[in-house]
């Protein structure tokens, strides 16, 4: 039963009365009445008690009703759940702050107030902005992902009835891709190395540093945040193998990454890092807006030797300067940048005809269809070797069968085998057996069988057995040990 009280008791004047009530759950509750009239309060009582029971019975269903009530708070507030989410599930602050940035900007736009706004048209029609202001797929779809991952949370969490944006789609980031990376080529690799260890000091890292970045980030395949996390601990070595291991806490997909490296590199990263403390950084990377710059100005050096080396000759000097060898951006308007080096681990294992599972094993991808639609066409003879294997199978007899006279047996044969395994499943006849009608002429004759009397129905025919009197109650035995059971 509710009811109503005064902090400090029932005389005292001026305050607000509370309301005491049992919810359909059986716990207790108490709230103000936010009034000092004592019937406006018992009115507000009255109501919730009336709730409670009606929950109780099942007339109102509370899992319906706590949703609705969900569904009409601040989108802001549930931004804060979903935000403390993400942190529990050990997401990088970058990735959480961008997250939380395309929410905002979506719901900004489409001027939701609570989740309950949400709509799938609101959404498409943001998506319609960006891509008439000249925003790429990969970025419209970077926003869809975010407000969609919200809204499947709030419905998988009984904060919405269901996820009103299942039906917007998203747009294919390949269909229209603005930044294209290239691969550093095998052959541009020792101009590249030459001119990094010839060069000066680039965004306070030393020529060496330098070298042994890149040397790390292609043998290994990881990333820019994860090469800054290194340090010298995550450096190790026995006598048979030498691998890298970064921490979960590090890598995109929070799993420990052990990625093996050659032991030259190995010997080198270690007196790299016997000069540093153990905790300090393995690589001190400039910022990450200027790793793309310092490759790209030792990649320009490297072009600059390369013309150098034939100046000597004015034709292919004009040739080389033509060519987009040793550019960053080359005449497809690939572009290379710190993350290419990556992009040339793969490229480089699949060139050297590696295994898609290795591929996908060392750059730790989610699944070997991303391996394969990224690196895939540069498995080398891959489709050549395919095709003539299928003229080898297309081709007639040889000359040499053709020759004997014993090609017409082998396609007979072949014929017949093709026939036998098409009626796979039948059953089939021994090659010498013979046809069951087919008259056998040392067989000797057999007379003719004997023709069946036709039966006189004209006769009397002795009456059913069951419709005469028979021992043990129609039975047909008077044993009552067979009687007994049948009965």
């Amino acid at each position: 039963m509710a009811s109503v009280f005064k902090r400090g008791g029932k005389d005292k004047r001026g305050g607000v009365w509370y309301i005491s009530w049992i919810d359909h759950m059986g716990s207790r509750h108490v709230k103000s009445a936010r009034t000092t009239d004592k019937a406006t309060a018992e009115r507000i009582a009255n109501k919730l008690e009336a709730d409670a029971s009606l929950r109780r019975d099942r007339v109102i269903d509370p899992e319906a009703d706590e949703i609705g009530k969900e569904s009409q708070r601040a989108i802001e507030s549930h931004l804060e759940d979903y935000e403390a989410r993400m942190r529990a599930a050990a997401r990088t602050e970058k990735h959480i702050a961008g997250t939380l940035r395309h929410i905002r900007a979506i719901v900004e736009f489409a001027g939701f107030q609570t989740v309950g706004d949400i709509s799938a048209e609101g959404v498409n029609r943001y998506a319609a902005m960006m891509s008439d202001v000249g925003r790429s797929a990969r970025t419209i779809n970077a926003h869809l992902s975010s407000i969609k991952a919200v809204t499947r949370w709030l419905a998988e969490n009984k904060k919405l009835v269901r996820d009103p944006l299942t039906a917007v789609k998203k747009p294919n980031p390949k269909s229209d891709r603005r930044c294209e990376r290239r691969i550093l080529l095998p052959d541009e690799w020792p101009w590249l190395i030459h001119a990094t260890l010839e060069g000066p000091e680039r965004f306070d890292m030393s020529p060496g540093d330098r070298r042994l970045l890149y040397e790390t980030a292609i043998q290994t395949g990881l990333r820019a945040g994860e090469l800054r996390s290194l340090s010298r601990g995550n450096l190790v070595m026995d006598a048979h193998s030498a691998m890298i291991v970064c921490k979960a806490r590090s890598t995109k997909n929070r799993k420990d990454a052990r990625q093996h490296i050659h032991r030259d590199l190995a010997d080198a990263l270690k007196a790299h890092v016997a000069r540093k403390a153990p905790a300090a950084p393995m690589f001190n990377l400039p910022h990450e807006s200027r790793l793309a710059q310092m490759l790209r100005d030792d990649l320009a050096a490297a072009r600059q030797n390369w013309l150098q080396a034939v100046l000597d000759d004015p034709d292919a000097y004009s040739q080389r300067e033509s060519s987009t060898f040793l550019v960053d951006v080359n005449d497809q308007g690939e572009r290379l940048d710190f993350h290419s080096l990556r992009h040339t681990c793969g490229a480089w294992m699949a060139l050297g005809g590696e295994h898609p599972k290795t591929i996908q094993t060392v750059l730790r991808h989610s699944s070997i269809t991303l391996s394969m639609d990224t690196y895939g066409h540069l498995f080398p003879g891959q489709e050549s070797a395919a095709v003539n294997k299928l003229h080898a199978t297309m081709v007639g007899p040889s000359a040499s069968l053709l020759a004997t006279g014993t090609a017409d047996d082998v396609a007979i044969r072949s014929s017949q085998s093709a026939a036998h395994a098409q009626r796979a499943g039948r059953e089939t006849l021994p090659e010498r057996a013979s046809r069951c009608d087919a008259a056998d002429p040392n067989r000797a004759q057999k007379k003719p069988p004997k023709s069946l009397p036709v039966a006189d129905l004209s006769g009397v025919v002795r009456p059913d057995a069951t419709a005469g009197t028979s021992s043990g109650g129609g039975t047909r035995t008077p044993d009552t040990r067979i009687m007994i059971p049948l009965l």
